[in-house]
């Protein structure tokens, strides 16, 4: 059941792309392309946690990669003007 979880968490994580992939209306391109490194950083993480000992963790990285994706949006909009 752990497993099975874990992996509904890892395709939660997937979906996530797409928040990434479109922060381009709002974001520079280097930053678009820095928020994918760390999507990718974050699919491997993924990855190592649902194959671990720990899958249940593996819930967390799509609430990671949301926290991650509006905080860096956000800092990006108030601190350096981002604006869409």
């Amino acid at each position: 059941m752990q497993k099975a979880l874990g992996w509904v968490g890892f395709a939660a994580h997937l979906a996530t792309v797409v928040w990434y992939a479109a922060s381009g209306l709002l974001a520079p391109g280097w930053a678009v392309v820095l928020l994918l490194v760390i999507w990718v950083g974050m699919t491997v993480f993924a990855l190592r946690l649902v194959r671990g000992e720990r899958p249940l963790w593996t819930l967390a990285v799509p609430v990671l990669d949301a926290a991650i994706w509006f905080g860096v949006l956000s800092f990006g909009e108030a601190a350096l003007g981002w604006t869409g």
